[in-house]
Parts: structure tokens; C-alpha cells; sequence
């Protein structure tokens, strides 16, 4: 099938042994009751082999909605699957499955990453000194400022061992506006600010920087911070202006078969037409900017 056929959002590539794997949240069950998760298999990011179903819901499965953000991990001989889950009886939080294939069939292996009374979205890895770090998103419902978090792991990813500590929030970029519709569809009163999407990479200059999104003044949009010291603890600063602020975001970095950084996102953001898209992610005078995007094609 064509990329364009394809109706996910939060899209993310995993290359491995020359081929593109993508994951995504499925558009028609984002916001509603879900029951798994597929992949696509493609050597050129064009043509695409797929649904494959890697994760499928039991009736017995705890999680019942909120299937968000697959990130897939090929790590000490395995492939891991880093996700959001929620249900309707608890918070949404980040959980760990785990599968021999990277096309699965994956099964949960950890409890929750993230604590059990936070609204816990868009779990990320980050390997630092060959430690990994969990960074997510503090989601608005339990943190109106919208916080981006680090998390400390275990060596085998299952479980955290120290306390999260927060980044950076929503609230301390110059380009992020309140979610207008807070008071309408989730009942908060005043500024309420959210993060999603984190996804961070050390680049050839050897700086360390973090793609996230929120609401911008075009609607939801991607936002780059810098990390000042080189360190995924930071402190991160937030550049002014977002780097991708047209109704479409949720995106990541990975380097492709030709050794091109890329920049994945789902583009619009319209319910039921979303669908992955790349650009090349380019450094001009110290500065990142896209290029040869494909929903400009």
C-alpha cells in the first residue's frame, strides 16, 4: 500500500536490517475504546507492506482506550515496545511490551512506568552513558502547565528506579498557547497548556536537542528545546518559533537507509485523515529546518 493509504497518527520508524518499520496510534480508535496495535514494513518509505497486527487486545486486558504512541526499540536482543494505555476506571500511563520480531506479536512485560496518579502520555527512550531514561509527558489532566519528564530505568527497561523529575513545561515556550478548547471538552478552568510527542537526538555537532508538540497558534504544532549542557537533565531552552506550526505534529527523528536524518509527523491532524509523513531535517547556520516535505508533494 501507499504511504498515503495509510491512517495513523503519531507515526514512528524503527530502521532495522535495511528496512523502515512504522508504528502509529490507529486514527479510527484515538479517541475512543481501542484493541491494538499494527506495523508496516517498507524499504523506501513510499510503499508499504502491511497492517500487520503486532498487538491485539484480550478480553481480560486491563487496558481499554488510550492506545497511543508506539515507539518500537530493537535492545539486548529483543524488540521493545513503549506505549500509552489507559482505561476508563484509572489514569493513562506509559507501559513496556516486549517481542522477539519486530513485527511481534508483542506482550506486556512491565507495570505502569509512570506513577499511578499521574496522566502519563507519550513515553520516549533515551539512552545517556549507556543508561536509559524514560522522558514523557506530564499530561494537562493532573498538570496544567503540561510537563515533559525524565524517568530513570532499570538496565532492562521494566521498571523505574529513582523519582521523575520535570524538564521543562508547556508554559515556558514562547510559541505554546493554552488548549482553547479546555474548558469545553475536559471541563479545566483557566490556562491549561499540554506536551506530547517528545523525541530527542544527539546531533553531528554534538548537541542534544528534543522535538515536542502542543497547541500553537495554527493549531497543534512541533516545538524543538536545546538542551544547554549537552545532558538529557539539561536545562533545556525552547526555541522561539516552532520548527513545524501547521495543523499536523507529533513527530520524531531517525536516520535513514541513506544516512539522512528524517522527520516523521502525521499530517493534518484531522480526525480520520491523518496520515505519516517525512521531511528532511537539515542544520543551516545552527539552525533546524525541514525540507522536501512530503505533505507539501
Amino acid at each position: 500500500m501507499k504511504r498515503t493509504d495509510i491512517n495513523i497518527r503519531d507515526p514512528y520508524v524503527l530502521v532495522h536490517k535495511n528496512k523502515y518499520y512504522l508504528y502509529g496510534t490507529r486514527s479510527a480508535t484515538t479517541w475512543s475504546d481501542a484493541d491494538g496495535f499494527d506495523c508496516y514494513v517498507s524499504t523506501d518509505l513510499e510503499n508499504w507492506d502491511g497492517p500487520i497486527e503486532i498487538f491485539k487486545r484480550q478480553p481480560d486486558f486491563f487496558a481499554t482506550q488510550n492506545f497511543w504512541a508506539p515507539e518500537a526499540y530493537a535492545y539486548q536482543g529483543k524488540f521493545y515496545l513503549l506505549t500509552t494505555l489507559g482505561a476508563k476506571d484509572r489514569q493513562k500511563g506509559v507501559y513496556l511490551l516486549e517481542a522477539d520480531q519486530p513485527t511481534g506479536p508483542f506482550q506486556l512485560v512491565s507495570n505502569r512506568l509512570t506513577p499511578e496518579d499521574w496522566a502519563a502520555i507519550d513515553g520516549t527512550l533515551y539512552f545517556e552513558d549507556g543508561k536509559p531514561y524514560l522522558i514523557f509527558s506530564h499530561s494537562f489532566e493532573t498538570s496544567p502547565d503540561g510537563d515533559m519528564c525524565l524517568l530513570p530505568l532499570s538496565e532492562d527497561l521494566r521498571q523505574p528506579i529513582a523519582e521523575p523529575v520535570t524538564l521543562f513545561s508547556a508554559a515556558d515556550a514562547s510559541w505554546a498557547r493554552p488548549i482553547p478548547f479546555a474548558k469545553a471538552e475536559f471541563g479545566l478552568d483557566g490556562d491549561v497548556y499540554f506536551t506530547d510527542g517528545p523525541s530527542v537526538f544527539q546531533d553531528a555537532d554534538g548537541e542534544l536537542f528534543m522535538l515536542w508538540s502542543s497547541w500553537g497558534t495554527q493549531g497543534y504544532a512541533v516545538g524543538l528545546a536545546k538542551s544547554e549542557t549537552g545532558l538529557v537533565r539539561g536545562p533545556w531552552c525552547q526555541l522561539d518559533m516552532p520548527l513545524f506550526g501547521e495543523n499536523g505534529g507529533h513527530a520524531m527523528i531517525f536516520t535513514d537507509l541513506d544516512d539522512q536524518l528524517r522527520f516523521a509527523y502525521h499530517f493534518p491532524n484531522d480526525h480520520y485523515k491523518e496520515m505519516p509523513q517525512f521531511a528532511d531535517l537539515v542544520k543551516i547556520n545552527g539552525n533546524y529546518q525541514l525540507e522536501n516535505r512530503s505533505d507539501l508533494r
